[in-house]
């Protein structure tokens, strides 16, 4: 099943994440003290759902033989007050009938990710006994990972 690992040294607040093989970094925009070097966690969040709508889509499509050259998945979280929501647009390139179009609507609606959003889970916290093993090489792969970025590929700030 899926795990993720993540790691946090003194530098304000990039993460390393080591997720099914895979190395992300996430941190704060520098509005809330981090340097931007990564998504955010909400970002990552909206990610998650963005690809498993994207790849969910794709499979269904694929399977049906139905005529679809590229899946667009649009997300926003919204929060207002207390309520919170994300809003999903989904844009569609291909020769589809309006029934198809219904019909991947509501895959979309049943998709891995959207059904355990929707749900809710619970959430089992424990704490293991620490130690300085722990930061061992964080920073220091915290910093390749960073050389591995492209500039070319970052996001522009965002001004509030």
């Amino acid at each position: 099943m899926a795990r993720a690992h993540a790691t946090i040294g003194t530098r304000h607040y990039a993460v390393r994440i080591d997720a099914g093989g895979h190395g992300i970094i996430s941190d704060e925009p520098k509005s809330n003290g981090g340097g931007n070097v990564g998504p955010d966690p909400y970002d990552l969040l909206l990610s998650s759902l963005a690809a498993c709508t994207a790849i969910t889509l794709r499979m269904y499509a694929d399977r049906k033989e139905w005529t679809v050259r590229a899946i667009a998945v649009d997300l926003h979280f919204i929060r207002e007050n207390k309520e919170e929501r994300i809003e999903r647009t989904i844009t569609l390139d291909g020769e589809l009938s309006e029934e198809q179009r219904a019909r991947i609507a509501e895959i979309a609606e049943k998709t891995p990710v959207t059904l355990t959003l929707k749900r809710g889970l619970p959430i089992a916290t424990t704490l293991s006994p620490g130690g300085a093993a722990i930061l061992q090489g964080v920073e220091q792969r915290l910093d390749e990972a960073l050389d591995e970025s492209f500039p070319a590929s970052d996001p522009p700030a965002v001004t509030p």
